[in-house]
């Protein structure tokens, strides 16, 4: 279930693809782009937006196909990582950038993904902004969004400090929480 930020790139999403756009969001890591995939398939899936994922694991095959349909306009949601900024990666209609933990970009990197589409709105996201981001929202032209409130059920983060002492039962603890969560791992899909 997607929550948060997530949520909030997924409605401007649905609005710029209703509007007859294309749209992108651009994670650090395969496995974080992967998991938007599968939480935007979900939901905006049923409403007929055709999400992709492109990422540097994908078979040269699979990639030429996507890139022939994100061109001519068959994808609707491009969802990757760093494999977007290729040059070959080439949008019919970009009007949105999203581009998830931007303090893991550079500035030319995003500037590169905001210049495959003419004039595209932009939407940045992360948990720990950068002092240039703090920089542009006080003094430049960024807006910013809070979001400063817990998803309904979520169980609140405990965090404990431990003595050199505490070695042993804190590594039983871990042992123990691995094999309660190993039937979850082994059911994990590989891309």
């Amino acid at each position: 279930m997607a929550h948060g930020k997530t949520i909030v790139a997924m409605i401007a999403i649905y609005k710029a693809v209703k509007s007859g756009y294309q749209a992108t969001i651009m994670a650090p890591t395969a496995i974080l782009a992967t998991q938007h995939l599968e939480s935007f398939q979900e939901i905006l899936g049923k409403v007929g937006i055709r999400c992709e994922l492109l990422i540097s694991s994908i078979t040269k095959k699979k990639k030429e196909e996507l890139l022939q349909k994100l061109q001519d306009g068959s994808i609707d949601v491009l969802i990757g990582t760093h494999a977007i900024l290729e040059e070959n990666v080439v949008f019919k209609n970009l009007g949105l950038v999203v581009t998830d933990e931007q303090h893991r970009f550079g500035v030319r990197q995003r500037a590169t993904i905001t210049n495959k589409g003419t004039h595209p709105d932009v939407l940045v996201m992360t948990a720990t902004p950068i002092p240039r981001t703090l920089g542009l929202i006080l003094y430049g032209d960024l807006d910013i969004s809070i979001i400063d409130e817990l998803p309904p059920n979520r169980k609140p983060i405990e965090t404990y400090a431990v003595r050199k002492q505490m070695e042993d039962r804190v590594n039983h603890f871990i042992e123990e929480q691995f094999k309660k969560r190993k039937t979850s791992l082994c059911c994990v899909p590989s891309y």
